[in-house]
């Protein structure tokens, strides 16, 4: 498979199906994704491999404590304390054209309650790779490890299987330090959910848009 193939296929699935991934298969694709680069090689990542009951327990622990109320609190800001309107705007689209594909109205809070709360299970994916980091590094390293995750997703499509990037699955550090107390002193960067999507679920059809390059892009001569 090319590049330009992989990159249009990679979507943010929230659908997977009860089918098993071969860890041999994972072992391939983390192989394949450590070439990704980083400054001065410092290589940066750090993974946990969650299948099981261990991935089981861990998303448990994750949606009681969403369901129970405890609001989530990242090692770091993901997203920014005071939105500007173009990024809100697309935050907006984002979660219009999720509840409209499920046809989640406004008013119905449960649903959506309920919907949110299939972050903290990774979609029922079968496999979750957790991503830590020490907390010596610097912003460079995370630059580092987006481009490591995105290697990931793409190297996953060449085997057929599907992703789902998630800074959910990072909001309860705690939590996660607890369960797998070898990381105690590490922060915990995000997840990311693997599997064989479900293309018969209506949640997989829909795709979020792109700017024009326009937008975003100048050249100078």
């Amino acid at each position: 498979m090319d590049v330009k193939t992989a990159l249009s296929k990679r979507k943010s699935t929230r659908a997977f199906l009860d089918k098993e991934v071969s860890i041999d298969i994972v072992n391939e694709i983390i192989e394949q994704s450590k070439t990704a680069p980083s400054g001065v090689n410092t290589q940066p990542w750090q993974i946990a491999v969650l299948t099981g009951e261990s991935k089981n327990n861990l998303c448990n622990k994750f949606e009681k404590a969403f369901r129970d109320g405890l609001k989530g609190s990242m090692d770091y800001k993901y997203y920014p304390v005071e939105w500007k309107d173009e990024y809100k705007e697309r935050r907006k689209e984002c979660g219009l054209l999720l509840y409209s594909a499920l046809e989640i109205k406004r008013e119905d809070k449960q649903r959506q309650i309920d919907q949110w709360a299939l972050n903290y299970q990774a979609f029922n994916a079968p496999v979750i790779l957790l991503f830590f980091i020490d907390t010596t590094m610097e912003k460079g390293s995370y630059m580092d490890y987006g481009m490591f995750i995105q290697s990931i997703m793409l190297s996953a499509v060449e085997y057929g299987l599907a992703t789902c990037p998630q800074a959910a699955l990072g909001e309860y550090p705690d939590i996660v330090r607890q369960e797998f107390p070898e990381y105690k002193d590490k922060l915990v960067l995000c997840g990311l959910a693997l599997g064989y999507e479900d293309n018969n679920h209506i949640v997989n059809s829909y795709r979020t848009t792109r700017e024009d390059l326009n937008s975003f892009v100048n050249y100078y001569c």
